[in-house]
C-alpha cells in the first residue's frame, strides 16, 4: 500500500480526539480527578519555591491579559505564562504522577495549559476532564511508540512527549476539527525538547514548562490556520527518527479508544524518582526490624537493575541530587524513618549524620531485579546481616495511593509549600469538577480573595 494512502499518526490521533466525547471517557473521569488532585498537591507544594518565583519575575514584564490562575498565588497571569509556571511547579519536586510504561509524568504538561485555557473560555468541567484524558492518552501513546530507547538516549520524555498531549488537549478545547488538531500535533513536533542530563537542575523543569506552554501555543497557531507536515511524527525526517527512533506504530495505536493510558497512572508517596521508591520502602522495613540500632550500620548494599544504578548511583551535592540518589533515599528510610518533602530539603541533605550514612551505601547491579524493584542489605557491627526486598512499592499499580492519601498529600503540600490557599476548598473543587458548568469560575474561586484585595490596595 502506498505510504500516502496510510493515515498519518497526527491525523489518526486527531480523528480520535475530535470524535471523542465525555460519554466515551466518562469511565476514566475519577482517575482524571485523582491525577488533577495530585497535580494541585505538587504545584502547591512548590509554588513559592525560588525557582518558581524567579520564573514569575522573569515572565511578569511580558505577560499579556491576566486571565489565568497561577497555583498557590493570588494574582493571575496570561494563559501562556500560567501554563509554564504551573507545569514547572507541579514537576519541580519530582512528586508528580507517573505513567509506568514510559516514566512520563502526564499531568504537568497537559493539566497546566487546559486549566489556563478554561479560564479564558466558558468551559464545563466535563469538557476539561475529557480533554485531559485525551491529552494524556496522546502523550503516553506517543511515548509508548518510542520507549524505552527514547529516554535511554537522553530525551526527557515528559517534556518531549508531553507537548503532544498538551497540543491535542488544547486543540480539543478550542473546538478545532480533526484537521486542526492534526496540525496542532504537527506543530508540537517542531517544539519538542528536553534532556535527561539536566535532571539535577532547574533546566529540567523549564522543558516541562515549555511543553505545557508550547502545546497551548501550537493549538492556538493551528486555530489561526497554521499547518504542519502530515507525517511530522513518523516521517523519514520527522520527530521520532530525528530523535533517533523508529516509532512502533503498533504500540502507539493498540487499543486506541478502548483502553486508556490514564488508567495506568500512578502517584508518588515520596518526592523522589519513582525507581527509588522500592529502596525507600525496603529501608523503612529494615528500620522497623533494627529498632534503634541505626548507629550500628557498617555498610549498606543496594541491589537493583541497570536503570536504578544509572539514575541513582551519584554523589549528592544539593537537594535535587538527593531526589535522584540511591544513597540519600537509604538515609531517609534508615535514619529518618520518613521520606517526605522535609527529608529531601536542603537542611536534611547537608546534615552530617545523613552525609555519613550516604557514604556507607554501595550500589550493585542485579540482572534478576526488574526495573522499579530493589534489595537492600545491611551489615551491622554486631555481625548481623539484614536484608529486605521491595518489588511493588507503595504508590505503584499493585499498591496504589487511595483518594484519602492524595487528599493528605495535598494538605501536606499546602503546609510545606507555605501556601495561603485553602486545602479543603481545592479538594472539594476537584472532586466536583465534573459537575460544574464553568470550570474557569471554579478555578478563580480558589484564589485567596483577601490576599488579592490586599495586593491590589497596596
Amino acid at each position: 500500500m502506498p505510504q500516502d494512502s496510510i493515515p498519518s499518526v497526527s491525523r489518526t490521533l486527531a480523528d480520535f480526539v475530535a470524535s471523542s466525547s465525555w460519554t466515551d471517557v466518562e469511565a476514566q473521569g475519577h482517575e482524571a480527578q485523582r491525577s488533577i488532585l495530585n497535580f494541585f498537591a505538587t504545584a502547591l507544594g512548590s509554588a513559592r519555591d525560588p525557582v518558581v518565583t524567579a520564573a514569575m519575575r522573569t515572565l511578569s514584564p511580558f505577560s499579556g491579559a491576566a486571565t489565568s490562575t497561577v497555583i498557590g498565588h493570588s494574582e493571575p497571569m496570561d494563559a501562556l505564562c500560567a501554563s509554564f509556571l504551573n507545569a514547572v511547579s507541579a514537576n519541580l519536586l519530582d512528586f508528580d504522577d507517573t505513567h509506568p510504561g514510559t516514566i512520563i509524568h502526564p499531568a504537568a504538561p497537559v493539566a497546566a495549559p487546559i486549566l489556563a485555557l478554561a479560564e479564558m473560555r466558558k468551559l464545563s468541567g466535563r469538557d476539561v476532564l475529557s480533554a485531559f484524558i485525551l491529552g494524556v492518552d496522546v502523550e503516553c501513546r506517543i511515548g509508548n511508540a518510542v520507549s524505552p530507547r527514547h529516554y535511554a538516549r537522553g530525551w526527557h520524555i515528559t517534556s518531549t512527549c508531553g507537548i503532544f498531549g498538551a497540543a491535542a488537549a488544547c486543540a480539543k478545547l478550542l473546538g478545532l476539527p480533526a484537521e486542526g488538531i492534526a496540525n496542532a500535533i504537527g506543530l508540537a513536533a517542531s517544539q519538542s525538547a528536553g534532556n535527561v542530563e539536566n535532571l539535577p537542575s532547574a533546566a529540567k523543569n523549564v522543558s516541562v514548562g515549555n511543553a505545557a506552554r508550547n502545546g497551548l501555543f501550537a493549538a492556538l497557531l493551528a486555530q489561526q490556520g497554521y499547518e504542519a507536515a502530515p507525517r511530522a511524527i513518523e516521517g523519514p525526517l520527522g520527530w521520532a527518527r530525528t530523535m533517533g527512533d523508529e516509532p512502533d506504530l503498533a504500540r502507539l495505536f493498540d487499543g486506541l479508544g478502548k483502553t486508556w493510558e490514564i488508567a495506568k497512572n500512578t502517584y508518588k508517596p515520596y518526592p523522589a524518582g519513582i525507581v527509588f521508591h522500592s529502596v525507600i520502602d525496603a529501608c523503612l522495613l529494615l528500620r522497623e526490624r533494627m529498632g534503634l540500632r541505626v548507629d550500628q550500620v557498617e555498610s549498606v548494599t543496594v541491589q537493583g537493575s541497570a536503570l536504578l544504578l544509572a539514575r541513582g548511583d551519584r554523589p549528592v551535592n544539593n537537594e535535587r541530587d538527593a531526589r535522584v540518589s540511591i544513597h540519600h533515599c537509604v538515609a531517609c528510610g534508615l535514619l529518618l524513618g520518613a521520606a517526605g518533602v522535609t527529608e529531601f530539603a536542603h537542611e536534611s541533605v547537608v546534615r552530617s549524620d545523613i552525609a555519613q550514612l550516604r557514604q556507607k551505601v554501595r550500589a550493585e547491579f542485579d540482572g534478576g531485579m526488574p526495573d522499579g524493584a530493589a534489595r537492600v542489605i545491611l551489615r551491622l557491627s554486631s555481625g548481623d546481616v539484614l536484608s529486605e526486598a521491595a518489588v511493588s512499592p507503595r504508590g505503584s499499580r499493585d499498591a496504589p495511593l487511595t483518594d484519602s492519601d492524595l487528599e493528605g498529600k495535598l494538605r501536606e503540600g499546602v503546609r510545606s509549600g507555605r501556601s495561603d490557599w485553602d486545602a479543603d476548598r481545592v479538594i472539594d473543587a476537584v472532586w466536583r469538577f465534573d459537575m460544574v458548568d464553568d470550570a474557569g469560575h471554579l478555578l478563580q474561586s480558589l484564589r485567596p480573595q483577601s490576599a488579592s484585595l490586599q495586593t491590589t490596595s497596596n
